[in-house]
């Protein structure tokens, strides 16, 4: 006798799977779009397309939701940012495709992670992610240096590819994409030759 019950258990957690995603991604855009504090279940449900019970099956709680949509946005990034290493005009054209996607909210969440703790961890990974995004792009050119001028160079290199400097670039100087990535690849070769 055959039965329909293992496609019916496949069909189910494909299913699961895709509320769950869904779920996580609706975290993932809120978080950009408002600080997490005023963040309800209500809304990530909304966003979602399914009920807030439901949100509370997948995840156990909102901060069993934040963690997760935590690590979901770690490996987003990281995705986002890939970048061939060594090539420093792909380097600042990613970097410039990802602040223009997300530097506006990750200035949002910088502006709040002073009081807010989610905002203060998502921040907090995000330098450490842009420093190993740093070492691992920039690897060939900082392994030419003694230990001391590969941290030097590091941290130059922070600077010259930090949201901030395209904000200053970008945002209070209102410049066009294509100026702000000719001078943050300007700034970049002129601290690579240095």
């Amino acid at each position: 006798m055959t039965t329909k019950r293992p496609y019916t258990m496949t069909a189910r957690k494909e299913a699961a799977d895709g509320t769950r995603l869904r779920i996580l991604q609706a975290t993932f855009e809120l978080w950009f779009e408002m600080r997490s504090v005023e963040i309800v279940l209500a809304d990530i449900a909304e966003r979602a397309a399914v009920s807030p019970q439901s949100v509370l099956r997948h995840f156990g709680s909102k901060e069993g939701l934040f963690d997760a949509t935590f690590a979901f946005a770690e490996l987003h990034v990281d995705e986002e940012r890939e970048t061939p290493v060594g090539d420093v005009e792909r380097a600042v054209d990613v970097i410039m495709s990802h602040y223009e996607t997300r530097g506006d909210a990750v200035l949002r969440l910088l502006a709040q992670e002073f009081w807010d703790d989610h905002a203060h961890r998502i921040t907090d990974n995000g330098r450490r992610m842009h420093r190993q995004w740093v070492e691992a792009v920039f690897a060939p050119q900082l392994g030419a240096r003694s230990l001391e001028g590969r941290e030097t160079l590091t941290d130059l290199l922070l600077i010259a590819t930090d949201v901030y400097t395209w904000k200053l670039l970008r945002r209070d100087r209102a410049l066009s994409r294509a100026e702000t990535t000719r001078r943050i690849l300007h700034l970049v070769r002129a601290v690579l030759t240095e």
